[in-house]
């Protein structure tokens, strides 16, 4: 049979105690009844935790062996229960957002209406930029990062996957054709960035089958700039499904090559500081936002 948090805290308060009298004090209940529950104990254990004098109890070597694991137990139960008591208090506070241009448009403010519904009491300051800022520079609470994460100092909380695609504008590709190899794309205008090189690698092969690490023919330091780009008919370029997803359905861009497209995830996190305690607010937010957007990805 199972043990219980409440045989455990008869244990640890008969040893705190001293005895099971001052125990019962302790805890409020009888003395039969304290007496009963650590011999139920001892009994699931298979074993004698105590050893009973008609003046004190004295701790077993298996008695040592267990109490700081019924510790254990006990705090982490005190702990749940306090974790839930904050929840039913009306969280409040400034959350300091950042997230990319993009991500925070597609993403987070469509979610924004649903979580002000929740917690009213939340005042919400939402920033963009499209390169990773210093949070505590910025006196940010907490960042949306894609992509690899570098920055050991801070706590990263799983998000999500996005997949990345080839796209342009139908205009674009009537005039200089769809690309139907890879090789192709040599002979295209190609839309990548110029402050972070690492974006500029396509999910498709190349002749030596790696990523495909291009030289843009147009760069921009935003991903809303290449959006644009592309829109306007000046390329091909490489974005998340976030992006261009709406895009793609109502027929202003268009996928290309896609049946050589590999499938290339960037790894969505939510950062904050590793030094500071989890506020209930930005707590909040994390798992809102988590139980909502991965349809969105």
């Amino acid at each position: 049979m199972k043990t219980t948090l409440a045989e455990h805290q008869v244990f640890v308060a008969v040893v705190d105690s001293g005895s099971i009298t001052a125990a019962a004090e302790r805890l409020g209940q009888t003395v039969s009844g304290v007496s009963r529950g650590l011999a139920r104990l001892e009994d699931k254990l298979g074993t004698t935790l105590l050893a009973r004098t008609t003046r004190r109890v004295k701790l077993t070597e298996e008695g040592r062996e267990l109490l700081p694991r019924s510790r254990v137990l006990l705090d982490a139960a005190d702990d749940a229960e306090q974790a839930m008591a904050l929840r039913r208090e009306e969280p409040t506070g400034t959350l300091r957002i950042n997230a990319a241009p993009t991500f925070m448009q597609s993403v987070i403010v469509p979610q924004i209406g649903a979580f002000r519904a929740l917690y009213p009491q939340i005042t919400l300051a939402l920033d963009t930029h499209d390169r990773f800022i210093d949070l505590l520079e910025q006196r940010t609470d907490v960042a949306i990062r894609i992509g690899a994460l570098e920055d050991s100092t801070l706590h990263a909380r799983p998000l999500g996957h996005t997949r990345l695609r080839l796209v342009a504008s139908p205009a674009y590709l009537a005039r200089h054709g769809m690309p139907t190899s890879v090789a192709d794309l040599a002979n295209h205008a190609l839309l990548g960035f110029n402050q972070m090189p690492h974006l500029n690698a396509w999910p498709v092969k190349d002749a030596r089958g790696r990523d495909l690490q291009i030289t843009p023919t147009v760069s921009a330091s935003s991903a809303s700039t290449l959006i644009a780009l592309a829109l306007a008919g000046e390329g091909i370029t490489s974005m998340a499904d976030y992006i261009t997803r709406e895009l793609v359905a109502d027929g202003r861009l268009q996928p290309v090559l896609v049946d050589r497209i590999e499938d290339r995830r960037q790894a969505i996190h939510a950062v904050y500081y590793r030094n500071t305690a989890l506020a209930l607010r930005i707590e909040l937010f994390l798992d809102f936002l988590a139980g909502r957007i991965a349809g969105l990805l």
